[in-house]
């Protein structure tokens, strides 16, 4: 096989992982004995201000470029403004004054898997499976790096490390710690690597058996059956989420695709994802922007509005210039209008 063919596939799965791995992102707590600048510059990324958290960031590493932590924060929120590079660097940085810091390790595991699907570097696509597998061995608790490094086994190609048995390995360590990532992380590996989705699906029936107080699993069910276009199927997630978290604006983005989807309450989907999309800052760990995007077109498509939808396309491309789904979308409506 020619070394363009596995570059392709290269960038396919890299495309695959990046996708797959927001599931798995974990909240992040700022330290008891945490610097001011740092305090203030995670509110700011939590309210989608990054470029104010690198500027508030910058002061306390002009003051200390060994501070580790601010080091860190630096790379989350370059890495939130898709800015790969300058997240690489900063995490790079962090993880050399904190070497036995797991999550430094694990972020730029996720800064190298950007830089590499962009580059399409064979290179760098191996440092995220070592600087995952580093992530882990530093803290074998650190279930988001063990799912991150599930994921890496899945979807990579054997010439960068791609390995189904070590996949298995990961999703069983996970579930001897917590039983509903543990659900979770075998249905990826049956996904993925079995392709079995009744058994999956038992895994996702498992956790909205488990009434865990965490929304985040529920989404994860969500997002499942959406993939698969199965909206009526989204309701028990989306109810057990709204459960536990009423208030939380992503109930509804998921119960607005699910509108679509079905076809029923279709009137109530585009407020919905209005109100994300005005109320939410666009983040690496929920449902972008351009995604509500893409689904405000398609509402528009079932609607007739193929002005509307055309437009909600080009947004979503301006937003995401890769997302390949709105291109042809509207490539499809551009070619029809004339």
């Amino acid at each position: 096989m020619t070394r363009r063919v596995f570059s392709c596939i290269l960038s396919i799965w890299l495309a695959c992982l990046c996708a797959a791995l927001i599931v798995a992102l974990p909240a992040y707590r700022v330290l008891a004995d945490s610097s001011p600048d740092v305090t203030q510059a995670r509110h700011q990324i939590e309210l989608g201000n990054y470029s104010a958290a690198v500027n508030t960031l910058s002061n306390a590493v002009a003051r200390n470029p060994n501070d580790g932590e601010a080091q860190f924060w630096m790379a989350r929120a370059y890495y939130e403004m898709k800015d790969f590079n300058n997240a690489a660097t900063h995490a790079e940085r962090a993880a050399q004054i904190d070497p036995k810091n797991s999550l430094y390790h694990q972020w730029l595991a996720r800064a190298y898997g950007e830089q590499a699907d962009r580059e399409h570097s064979f290179s760098l696509a191996r440092k995220v499976k070592k600087e995952f597998e580093e992530a882990v061995r530093l803290n074998p608790s650190n279930l988001q790096a063990r799912r991150a490094l599930e994921e890496f086994n899945i979807e990579a190609p054997w010439i960068v490390g791609g390995n189904k048995d070590a996949a298995r390995e990961q999703a069983d360590a996970i579930a001897a710690v917590d039983p509903v990532e543990g659900h979770l992380a075998h249905a990826a590996f049956y996904r993925g690597v079995l392709k079995k989705n009744e058994l999956a699906e038992n895994e996702y029936r498992l956790v909205l058996e488990s009434k865990v107080d965490r929304v985040e699993p529920y989404f994860e069910v969500a997002d499942y059956y959406l993939e698969l276009g199965r909206g009526a199927e989204m309701e028990a997630a989306i109810q057990a989420a709204e459960k536990v978290k009423p208030g939380d604006l992503r109930i509804g983005y998921y119960r607005a695709i699910e509108h679509i989807l079905t076809g029923t309450q279709a009137s109530a989907a585009e407020p919905l994802l209005k109100a994300y999309l005005a109320n939410t800052p666009d983040r690496s760990d929920w449902p972008s922007h351009a995604s509500a995007r893409d689904w405000l077109g398609r509402l528009y498509e079932q609607e007739g509005k193929r002005q509307q939808a055309a437009e909600q396309y080009r947004a979503a491309l301006e937003l995401e210039p890769g997302n390949k789904e709105a291109k042809a979308k509207l490539q499809k409506l551009e070619h029809t209008s004339q």
